[in-house]
């Protein structure tokens, strides 16, 4: 095993650890959401407000779907993750070869079956006619490429759970680039109109992907399999699924609350659909270390669930929390002395209305990004432990919290509750998932015949306090 290109998070400090592999990780989040805000930048700027409206109609349901490819990924790569953690090197190398024979399928079914409902789910949706035509000329391309993004996210996946998250960032930088080039051209020269922008999204993916999976497979020895090692194994591919189809429903089920949004949205004109859509990619943007913070903890409790060491779990939980507390109160600050100058980026400075609209959304929302932490941090971390299914109860939470604003609230109060929607998903979530979390450790230690003490929601919050007043975690 290459010492110098895995890494073991089972032993060592905690926080650095963390703060290790999440940097990297922040740094390929900002730079994805980097190229996706080029679109709506160009889109915005090149193609007027109606084209940027129409890609932003599309964003619940392709969250939806894509978030499934994604979510399906990164649980086919949780198994990975544990046997890392046990040092069992053979059985790691089949649950990654059976993730992606996995991966292949799902992405053939898929593809053929959302590429099918398109247009039908857009009427749906009550998207409205001056963009449908605009939306499902960008959807419709971004769901041919869903291969590319199990590719990428598959092969990613992988690479992060032993630990690595530098390569994953390397291949991102070089699809942001190429993304954007992409942009340019197909929009600019060659006036595809917002497909183009599709097209330099999918291409961009692919491209990553491919170079990827060949880095992948000449510089992981650890990965280096026999035939026998890389056969389908129909009882780890159950396994797989178990975890993988759990996390991709999380998503999708998160989506469908997201949906019922966006009509409700929808319903209020072109001109919300732009303004939800230019504060959604700016808060997008600022989101990312949550994220990070996400995938990292998932690394980090598949690898030291996979050891068994309970206390380091808890550790970790608390530095997570701590890290992401600090970085929600400079985003509040920031959004709010200048969220809408950051929309200028989309929009012309003409368009008050819905730059006003736009600040109003990042702030809110900014204000409840504590709440989002531990969203992000315990519902990973469960999952990477191997309760997949509790982040799926999670996720029903955040979808009934979503839809009721978007039913119950929106047609009355309007915009102003569209700007609510997140946070009340946020805590619906939260007083789900952190008495969960308790939970699956006090049956841990149990079953270990362990303290508890050390691993609950107190030690949590002692560990957190006693980081602030020194500045560190041991």
């Amino acid at each position: 095993m290459d010492n110098r290109v895995v890494k073991d998070m089972t032993s060592g400090s905690p926080t650095k650890l963390i703060l290790g592999f999440f940097v990297p990780m922040v740094f390929g989040l900002l730079f994805q959401q980097l190229y996706n805000m080029v679109d709506t930048i160009i889109v915005g700027k090149y193609l007027g407000v109606n084209a940027l409206a129409a890609v932003g109609s599309t964003g619940s349901v392709n969250f939806m779907i894509i978030g499934f490819c994604i979510g399906v990924c990164n649980g086919f790569a949780i198994p990975v993750a544990q046997k890392f953690g046990e040092k069992n090197f053979g059985q790691l190398r089949r649950f990654a070869a059976n993730g992606a024979w996995l991966a292949a399928g799902f992405a053939a079914v898929m593809t053929a079956a959302v590429c099918m409902l398109c247009r039908r789910i857009l009427v749906w949706m009550n998207t409205p006619q001056d963009i449908i035509e605009g939306a499902y000329s960008y959807i419709i391309v971004i769901f041919m490429g869903i291969p590319a993004t199990f590719l990428y996210n598959m092969v990613s996946g992988i690479i992060r759970s032993l630990g690595d998250s530098r390569t994953p960032l390397y291949f991102l930088v070089m699809s942001s680039v190429l993304n954007v080039l992409l942009d340019w051209f197909t929009i600019v020269v060659l006036k595809m109109g917002v497909a183009g922008a599709a097209w330099a999204t999918v291409i961009s993916q692919a491209v990553s992907g491919i170079a990827c999976f060949v880095f992948m497979v000449r510089r992981f020895e650890i990965l280096h399999m026999t035939r026998q090692e890389a056969a389908p194994d129909g009882n780890l591919m159950r396994i797989l699924c178990g975890i993988g189809i759990p996390m991709g429903l999380q998503y999708s089920i998160t989506a469908i609350g997201s949906m019922v949004l966006q009509v409700a949205v929808n319903g209020l004109g072109s001109m919300s659909v732009a303004a939800m859509t230019a504060a959604t990619k700016i808060g997008m943007f600022f989101c990312c270390p949550f994220d990070a913070l996400g995938s990292t903890m998932a690394t980090y409790g598949g690898q030291n669930m996979g050891a068994r060491k309970l206390e380091r779990i808890g550790e970790g939980l608390a530095a997570a929390v701590f890290m992401g507390t600090a970085y929600s109160l400079l985003a509040l600050a920031v959004l709010c002395c200048l969220g809408d100058r950051i929309a200028l980026l989309f929009l012309d400075s003409d368009q008050v209305e819905i730059l006003g609209q736009v600040k109003q959304y990042l702030q809110i929302n900014a204000m409840f990004y504590i709440p989002l932490v531990l969203v992000n941090v315990v519902r990973f971390l469960i999952q990477g432990m191997g309760y997949s299914k509790r982040a799926v109860l999670a996720g029903v939470c955040e979808m009934a919290a979503r839809a009721g604003v978007g039913f119950l609230l929106v047609p009355y109060f309007g915009y102003s509750a569209v700007c609510f929607a997140s946070p009340c998903a946020w805590i619906a979530a939260d007083l789900f998932l952190v008495p969960s979390y308790l939970m699956i450790m006090r049956r841990l230690c149990k079953e270990q015949g362990i303290s508890a003490e050390g691993v609950g929601l107190r030690e949590c919050v002692r560990r957190m306090m006693a980081g602030m007043e020194y500045g560190h975690f041991s």
